[in-house]
C-alpha cells in the first residue's frame, strides 16, 4: 500500500509538471525566425586624451609645479604635438532592419557623436556581413536614431506591433547582438505600461522582465506574433530583471518621419503645465486629480491666441481624456505643426471647447517657453522666477484674493532652492511687508534685506502657510 502510494505521488508529480510545461510558450522558432534580423552595431569616435603628461606634471601641491615655466615653453615649441593624442572611442549596441533595403533602427545613445558606423549582419553561407552605416536621422527626445545600410539583395526585416493593444501580463522576447558573435534572447512577461523613467518629456516605457542585457539597447522587444513592439532602451542598474522598452505607437511615428524628412516634428501649444493634486481638485472644482494645469501661457504663441489662459485645466484634445501633464506633452507631441485640434479645458466651473492650431515644437521654444525664460511672464529675483498671482490662479492656488508673487521655476543650485523653495509656492511677505509686485520684492531686498543679510519669506503651499528664509551674499 505504501509503495503504491508513492508511486501514484510521483505520477502525479510528473503529470502535474508535463502540464504546466505544455502550458509555457516555445520561443524556438520565434527567435529563429526574428533573429536574423537583428544586427549589431559597432562605433568608432575619435576623442582627445585630456590629460596629457604636461597638465599631469604641471600641477603641483599649491596649484602651481616650479617647472611650469618649463612646460609652458614646451607646449608653445611643440604646438599640437604637446597636446593629447587622439585615441579611438569603441562602443557596441543592437539594432533590427525595419526594411528590406536596408533601413535600420536602433538608439540615439548608440550610435551619438560617433565618426565611424558599421552594422554587422548575422553570419550566413557567404561569411560575416559588415556594413558601412549612414545616419539618416536621429531623435534625441526619444532616444531613437534611424541607419541605412547599402545592400545588393532583400534582407530579412521586422515588423512593428500595436503596442497600445499590449497588456501586461503578456509574454514577449528581448533580442540583442551586443557583441557581433551570437544573438542573446531573453523571455519574460509585460510588468508594466506608461512607464516614466525621467528619460525625457515623452517618457511612456513598457516595463519587462525579461532580461535586457548591457549591449542589448536598440534592439527589439517581440509578442508572440514576431512584432517589434518595443524597442530596449534602459535596464534598472540596481534591479534584476527590469528592463525598460520605448514603445512601438511612438517609435513608428518617430521613424517614419525620421524616414521622410529626415527630422522629427512635433505639435506645439506654447503653455507651461503641472499635474492636478487633489488639493488643486478640489480648489478648482474637478470631481478628481485629472488634466494638466495651466501655470503660464507664452505671449505670441498657439494657446495664447486662441484664448488660453493660466488657471485652466487642459481635461482632453480632440475627446480623448488627459491623465496629466506628461500626457498632455506626449498627445501633442504624436499632432504634427499646423494641424487643428479642439481643446477641452475646465474652467470656472465648466467644461469649454478652445479650438486651436498647432505651432511646431523647437529646442529654442521649448527652452523659452520654461518658468523664468523671456515670455513666460517671470521675473528673475534670489534664484527664483517670480511673477505676480493672476485673479484666475488665486482659487486654485486658496487665496482668498489674487496677491502675492507664484513662483515658477526655482534655479537649480541657488540659494532658494537649498532652503526649500519650490515652484508652485506663493510668496506672500519678505521681511514682514506684504508683495504683490516683483518691485516690491526687490525693495524688500536690497533695503531691510541687505541690512540684515537675509530675508524671511512667507510662503502659501498647499493651502498652508510656512515660513523660509534666503541668505543674501
Amino acid at each position: 500500500m505504501k509503495y503504491a502510494i508513492r508511486l501514484l505521488t510521483i505520477m502525479f508529480v510528473f503529470v502535474a509538471s508535463a502540464s504546466m510545461a505544455a502550458q509555457l510558450p516555445d520561443f524556438t522558432e520565434l527567435a529563429e525566425k526574428s533573429g536574423q534580423a537583428v544586427v549589431n552595431i559597432s562605433t568608432v569616435k575619435i576623442v582627445k586624451n585630456q590629460r596629457n603628461m604636461q597638465q599631469f606634471f604641471r600641477q603641483g601641491p599649491q596649484g602651481q609645479h616650479p617647472f611650469g615655466d618649463f612646460f609652458d615653453q614646451f607646449e608653445r615649441f611643440f604646438g599640437e604635438q604637446g597636446q593629447g593624442v587622439p585615441r579611438e572611442q569603441r562602443s557596441l549596441g543592437s539594432g533590427f532592419v525595419f526594411s528590406a533595403d536596408g533601413y535600420i533602427v536602433t538608439n540615439n545613445h548608440v550610435i551619438e557623436g560617433a565618426d565611424s558606423i558599421k552594422v554587422n549582419l548575422q553570419v550566413d553561407k557567404n561569411g560575416d556581413r559588415s556594413y558601412d552605416a549612414e545616419v539618416i536621422g536621429t531623435d534625441k527626445e526619444t532616444d531613437l536614431a534611424l541607419l541605412k545600410i547599402k545592400t545588393d539583395k532583400p534582407l530579412p526585416f521586422l515588423t512593428f506591433g500595436d503596442s497600445d493593444a499590449l497588456r501586461v501580463g503578456q509574454w514577449v522576447m528581448a533580442i540583442g547582438n551586443p557583441f557581433g558573435l551570437d544573438h542573446t534572447v531573453t523571455a519574460g512577461i509585460v510588468s508594466a505600461k506608461g512607464r516614466t523613467i525621467g528619460a525625457g518629456p515623452y517618457d511612456n516605457f513598457i516595463q519587462t522582465d525579461a532580461s535586457i542585457n548591457p549591449g542589448n539597447s536598440g534592439g527589439p522587444l517581440i509578442n508572440m506574433d514576431g512584432q517589434v513592439i518595443g524597442i530596449n532602451t534602459a535596464i534598472v542598474a540596481s534591479g534584476q530583471g527590469i528592463g525598460f522598452a520605448i514603445p512601438s505607437h511612438l517609435a513608428r511615428q518617430v521613424i517614419e518621419q525620421l524616414k521622410e524628412h529626415k527630422i522629427v516634428k512635433r505639435g506645439w501649444l506654447g503653455v507651461s503645465i503641472q499635474d492636478v493634486d487633489e488639493n488643486s481638485a478640489k480648489a478648482l472644482g474637478l470631481d478628481v486629480a485629472r488634466g494638466a494645469l495651466v501655470s503660464s501661457v507664452t505671449a505670441g504663441d498657439p494657446a495664447e491666441k486662441a484664448g488660453i489662459k493660466a488657471g485652466d485645466v487642459i481635461v482632453a484634445v480632440d475627446g480623448v481624456p488627459v491623465a496629466d501633464a506628461g500626457d498632455l506633452t506626449r498627445k501633442i507631441g504624436d499632432l504634427l505643426p499646423g494641424v487643428k485640434i479642439d481643446l477641452s479645458v475646465w474652467r470656472e466651473g465648466k467644461t469649454v471647447k478652445i479650438p486651436l492650431i498647432l505651432g511646431e515644437r523647437s529646442a529654442e521654444k521649448v527652452a523659452q517657453g520654461r518658468p523664468g525664460a523671456p515670455g513666460s511672464q517671470g521675473e528673475d529675483v534670489l534664484g527664483l522666477s517670480v511673477r505676480p498671482v493672476t485673479e484666475a490662479e488665486a482659487k486654485a492656488l486658496e487665496l482668498e484674493q489674487a496677491r502675492g508673487l507664484l513662483v515658477v521655476e526655482v534655479s537649480e543650485g541657488s540659494k532658494a532652492a537649498q532652503n526649500d523653495l519650490s515652484a508652485g509656492d506663493v510668496i506672500l511677505e519678505a521681511n514682514g511687508k506684504a508683495v504683490n509686485t516683483v518691485k516690491a520684492l526687490r525693495a524688500v531686498i536690497e533695503g531691510d534685506g541687505k541690512e540684515k543679510g537675509v530675508v524671511m519669506l512667507l510662503i502659501k503651499r498647499q493651502g498652508r502657510n510656512v515660513f523660509r528664509t534666503v541668505p543674501l551674499p
